[in-house]
């Protein structure tokens, strides 16, 4: 596995998921790493992988990649965070992995690969469009010809603010709360993340910069990737005005 610094100075984020966070982390998603959430996932990625390997973008401690791998997909990974990848590790099946620590922006790994996939509305952790249309280039970098990129993301929820307000209430439970706090001028998104701890109150703050479906196309487009199917979630519904996420694909054209 190599490593390359192109970019790397311009477009590489803060790492938010240190050693605090990687430690809770499986625990804050559990609601989303059990087996009838995860299995439509790994379902899709491995059709899509069609018997070639997959490049996981934010890999995180493993919830995708480690069953994608038991299906017997070869799976490799980047990701910014140390910690989180010693999380990985600690997994059954983890070490056995290669995985670069470095930014989805620029940070490049050895071979060429049938799938690319990043879940989870980590395209936002990239607060910039620059990163994000950097990323859309790591992804086409990385793929063989007719390879397809899968990004999972939320719409962003403007529709909620009334005039004038910021803030979105999207987890309200008796001891965590979560606060997603807009800025139209510029695409950002702060996602505020409250947890009651004995006596204390936790709170932890991420930046995003929100992206629209449209806007996502355009970067696939100056990548040199087109557009192959947008679904509302993993389950392949329709996306409709109404949908709260999507999942795209994109596949890279043809030399």
């Amino acid at each position: 596995m190599t490593r390359s610094g192109i970019g790397e100075n311009r477009l590489v984020g803060e790492d938010h998921f240190g050693p605090d966070v990687a430690r809770s982390y499986d625990v804050e998603v559990a609601g989303m790493s059990d087996l009838a959430s995860v299995t439509p996932v790994v379902d899709l990625l491995v059709e899509l992988a069609a018997g070639g390997r997959a490049l996981e973008f934010a890999i995180g401690t493993g919830r995708i990649a480690l069953p994608l791998a038991a299906r017997g997909v070869e799976v490799c990974g980047i990701d910014l965070s140390e910690a989180m990848v010693q999380e990985l590790r600690r997994r059954p099946g983890g070490g056995d992995l290669d995985v670069v620590i470095g930014d989805i922006a620029s940070t490049r790994v050895e071979g060429s690969f049938r799938l690319v996939y990043l879940v989870f509305n980590t395209i936002g952790n990239l607060t910039s469009q620059q990163a994000q249309v950097a990323c859309f280039a790591n992804a086409a970098a990385h793929l063989e010809p007719g390879g397809e990129f899968v990004v999972e993301v939320g719409v962003p929820e403007l529709r909620r603010l009334r005039p004038g307000e910021r803030h979105v209430v999207f987890r309200a439970e008796e001891d965590a709360w979560g606060i997603d706090e807009y800025d139209t001028a510029s695409q950002g998104l702060v996602s505020h993340h409250f947890r009651r701890d004995g006596e204390h109150l936790r709170h932890r703050a991420i930046p995003f910069r929100y992206v629209w479906p449209a806007e996502l196309d355009l970067m696939a487009q100056l990548a040199g990737m087109s557009p192959v199917a947008r679904w509302a979630d993993w389950q392949r519904r329709a996306f409709t005005p109404e949908s709260t996420s999507h999942v795209s694909v994109w596949r890279k054209d043809q030399p």
